[in-house]
């Protein structure tokens, strides 16, 4: 009867593994779709940044963006066209799909005429103010995280799953600033609508809210997208960011993602 009773035990535990398996995997395929899919390439965006503070207060940022592929890997630059006290500010990025090479990130500030390099120590810090760190600007490296899908279900009339990422390590929780995250991917896009993000330190919680999204030129693009901070039910700071004139196709050569060009502004 014992022997019975451990079968059946052991049978459970590996049915129990082999669906756990089953679901990481199907999750991970979800996820590789999701930066698979068709985001266009040579792209100009005008963006406007709007940092609001826990009173309400409202600071406005005007940026211009390129964005270009080589190959597998992605090119971008931003230049920051207002207000005057970050006028020329420039940000260049090189999201690489090779998931064993660092993505490359610069920062040009022209009040001390310095592009700085951003290392892996500071990916996890605040983009110019923002409640975007300096690893939401380029794609998560899919092999540092493990997945698993939560639940389905309909979210704003759409079909989507909702997928918890969890890093592999502590260096990565470090590095991205995040230790566990929930995103919901839409079934007929695989586009991430929401997510739900849990910072390394602090206690905090991002909200990740896409209020907007739309096709242009075939291709589904972000036009509004708020990034809240929370500590429990109050909100400590918000970020907003619109898109607007946003053009696919362009003519655009990968000289203009240099850091020399970065420096000359627009």
């Amino acid at each position: 009867m014992k022997k019975i009773i451990l079968t059946i035990i052991i049978s459970l535990i590996f049915s129990f593994q082999a669906f756990a398996f089953e679901d990481q995997q199907k999750a991970r395929d979800i996820m590789e779709k999701v930066q698979a899919r068709d985001d266009g390439d040579n792209i100009t965006t005008d963006m406007k940044m709007i940092l609001i503070d826990k009173n309400g207060n409202e600071r406005i940022r005007d940026i211009r963006s390129f964005s270009k592929d080589k190959g597998e890997d992605t090119m971008k630059l931003m230049i920051f066209t207002s207000p005057a006290d970050v006028k020329d500010t420039g940000f260049l990025t090189y999201d690489y799909d090779n998931p064993e090479k660092d993505d490359d990130q610069w920062l040009f500030l022209p009040a001390l005429k310095k592009t700085k390099r951003i290392a892996n120590d500071d990916k996890s810090g605040s983009f110019m103010g923002s409640d975007l760190n300096y690893s939401d600007m380029t794609d998560r490296e899919l092999p540092d995280w493990r997945f698993r899908i939560i639940k389905e279900m309909k979210d704003r009339g759409h079909d989507v799953w909702v997928i918890e990422s969890e890093p592999v390590s502590r260096e990565v929780s470090k590095e991205t600033g995040y230790k566990k995250s929930y995103v919901f991917v839409r079934k007929d896009n695989y586009m991430i609508s929401r997510g739900i993000h849990w910072t390394d330190t602090g206690g905090d919680i991002k909200y990740y809210d896409v209020v907007e999204m739309k096709k242009i030129q075939g291709i589904w693009m972000n036009i509004e997208v708020h990034m809240t901070k929370k500590s429990g039910k109050v909100t400590k700071h918000k970020t907003v960011l619109k898109f607007d004139n946003i053009k696919l196709f362009q003519d655009m050569s990968e000289d203009m993602f240099t850091i020399r060009r970065m420096e000359k502004g627009l």
